[in-house]
């Protein structure tokens, strides 16, 4: 079985400016996660964006889509941003019923170290390879039917509705 990963951004790959502050993209850091967590599941990896998801348009979910539908892979792991994951994954599900999606992402950058990304990464690779088709989200040790789900942002969490 083959998992096709779409990257988009979001706090994932986010780099740190120590000179003043600002987290900007660079480059997606996937391949040195999936060596680090020792994966040996055959991935396709595709790079479509690298934007904040509060920057996301319907223009990129559209990209998105059109990526998930043309893979061959019936199973897909897209790493997004955690302000709008839900979003984008209400809109992938109006439009895609024959394949397993799951949508992850991390609180802090993987470049910090005590980032919850990669534990995130691992879970939604294991429920791509277990769940019915549908699309879901991979957070905190959890998956989440997409209409049931919604980020706290007080807790910094995502959570059942």
């Amino acid at each position: 079985m083959q998992i096709q990963i779409l990257i988009t951004g979001g706090t994932f790959d986010k780099e740190y400016n120590e000179l003043n502050g600002e987290l900007f993209f660079q480059d997606t850091h996937l391949k040195q996660m999936l060596e680090q967590g020792r994966s040996h599941l055959q991935v396709n990896i595709r790079s479509l964006m690298l934007v904040d998801s509060l920057e996301m348009t319907d223009d990129d979910r559209e990209i998105v889509l059109t990526h998930c539908r043309k893979s061959p892979a019936d199973r897909i792991v897209i790493t997004h941003g955690t302000d709008t994951m839900v979003v984008t994954a209400k809109y992938l599900a109006k439009h895609i019923k024959d394949k397993t999606i799951i949508l992850t992402g991390a609180m802090i950058p993987i470049v910090f170290g005590s980032s919850d990304g990669l534990f995130n990464m691992g879970a939604a690779l294991a429920y791509a390879q277990t769940l019915e088709h549908g699309v879901y989200i991979a957070m905190n040790g959890q998956y989440f039917h997409h209409d049931n789900v919604r980020k706290n942002k007080i807790k910094g969490l995502f959570e059942t509705l």
